[in-house]
């Protein structure tokens, strides 16, 4: 006998509650709870015959990694995909998911059985897509369904290897009365999909929407259900997309893979440097080089920066690929400890190719950049500026210096602005003096030699 009741949940965290909440006690969110009705099915308690075994009797199966045929791809997973495992792929609508996924079946081994099943798409129109990937292979199965019991009894037919799901919130499980998508619905399916994987060893790969803040769509939970999260970033109107590891069980989740978005689908970046550096205009006032480390990865961006008289009481500051309040505090300290009076300018500072700067040692450059700009004097193209910027107007040691110069060294650089913190580190990586180091102490100290 089933009882039907009323619950109200928040789509953010999935917190459940008997009544309608303004704001939400487990994220403090308001205006976040959704009514949805629930079954509960009175159902004998099973009786667990499996026992309890010390660690040291647990026999450690080898690990066993299938390629994707992906590079890039497989550096974020840590090495591969692992078997039984759930890879969660999250991104804004139209940034590649789909397709990135439909190419990982055109590139993995012919021998290895797969299942596409899709919630938005027909079969024929995954087939088109398919065409224009040049994905062929008999060895992959196409279905377009969104019923769960249905998608169930498909893999117990097929038995796949790998099972790619697009997208978990147009499925819907009929023992649950709640809409396709809602917190209940996604939160049964993932943990069916989840009893599946490790069961049975098939690995599956869900796609999953993001909401405006640009976290997935669907209650917290999801995210701790599954092994690996990988998040698409970039924009929708330039080439570059970024995918990034936020947690693996299996591997480091400070990794990125870098594509390009082609009309035949996204080509891996092997050498970013040298593809975003390229085109960059030399001798002009603003422009400067910054050695980033992404994951286990050296990269070389730049950072480009307009300075100009505003218009208004205020002056503006805009950024694109830094953060807000990090651009505020280093305009801040060029102006009460370098002495450049920007209270009247607007300060514009963008990282060129969509690419996002976390870290702090790109601190140097961006002041650097600012400050040619105001000057309106170029910084000599061969430079890179690495380094960290206290409040005090300090320039801090960085992490995986020597990555970084071997970096600038493999691209042509022939000087490099560092914090003096890192001198000790530098011996080793320039031996042979192939590259300038200049070490600084303080804001002042490095803009002298800029400048």
């Amino acid at each position: 006998m089933s009882k039907t009741r009323t619950i109200f949940v928040c789509s953010e965290c999935g917190y459940e509650t008997g009544k309608w909440l303004g704001k939400c006690p487990g994220c403090n969110m308001w205006n976040t709870f959704i009514e949805e009705k629930q079954q509960s099915r009175s159902k004998p308690i099973p009786v667990s015959m499996q026992k309890a075994v010390p660690v040291t009797d647990i026999i450690k199966d080898a690990e066993d990694r299938q390629k994707t045929g992906i590079s890039e791809l497989d550096r974020v997973l840590g090495g591969g995909i692992v078997p039984a495992s759930i890879v969660l792929v999250g991104g804004d609508p139209g940034i590649g998911k789909s397709t990135l996924l439909l190419q990982m079946c055109g590139t993995l081994p012919r021998s290895h059985k797969i299942l596409y099943i899709s919630g938005e798409e027909s079969v024929r129109q995954i087939k088109l897509r398919a065409e224009r990937l040049s994905v062929n292979n008999a060895n992959i199965f196409m279905v377009s369904e969104t019923n769960f019991q249905i998608i169930e009894n498909i893999i117990e037919q097929v038995r796949p290897q790998t099972v790619i799901l697009d997208s978990i919130q147009t499925v819907y499980s009929e023992d649950l009365t709640s809409a396709p998508g809602s917190v209940s619905q996604v939160r049964e399916v993932a943990g069916r999909l989840m009893v599946m994987a490790k069961g049975s060893g098939i690995t599956v790969f869900i796609a999953g929407h993001v909401t405006k803040e640009g976290a997935i769509a669907g209650p917290r939970v999801l995210e701790h259900m599954v092994d690996t999260v990988l998040y698409f970033e970039g924009e929708r109107h330039q080439s570059y997309r970024i995918l990034r590891s936020v947690k693996n069980r299996f591997g480091s989740t400070n990794e990125i893979g870098i594509f390009e978005m082609r009309q035949e689908g996204l080509v891996e970046v092997e050498n970013p440097s040298m593809t975003l550096l390229d085109g960059r205009a030399e001798n002009q006032s603003g422009s400067v080089v910054v050695a980033s480390i992404e994951g286990t990865r050296p990269m070389l961006l730049e950072i480009q920066a307009l300075v100009a008289p505003t218009s208004f009481g205020m002056p503006r500051r805009m950024a694109t690929g830094i953060d807000y309040n990090r651009l505020s505090m280093l305009i801040a300290v060029l102006e009460k400890k370098v002495g450049m009076q920007l209270n009247n300018f607007d300060a514009y500072v963008n990282v060129v190719g969509g690419i996002r700067l976390d870290e702090p040692a790109s601190d140097l450059g961006v002041i650097s950049s600012v400050a040619g700009s105001f000057k309106n004097k170029p910084i000599e193209s061969g430079t890179v500026v690495i380094g960290e910027v206290g409040l005090t107007g300090e320039v801090r040691a960085v992490s995986h210096i020597d990555k970084r110069i071997i970096e600038a060294k493999r691209l042509g650089f022939e000087k490099c602005i560092l914090p003096t913190g890192n001198q000790k580190q530098t011996d080793r990586v320039n031996i042979t003096g192939e590259i300038q180091l200049l070490f600084a102490k303080t804001v002042e100290e490095a803009l002298s030699y800029l400048f």
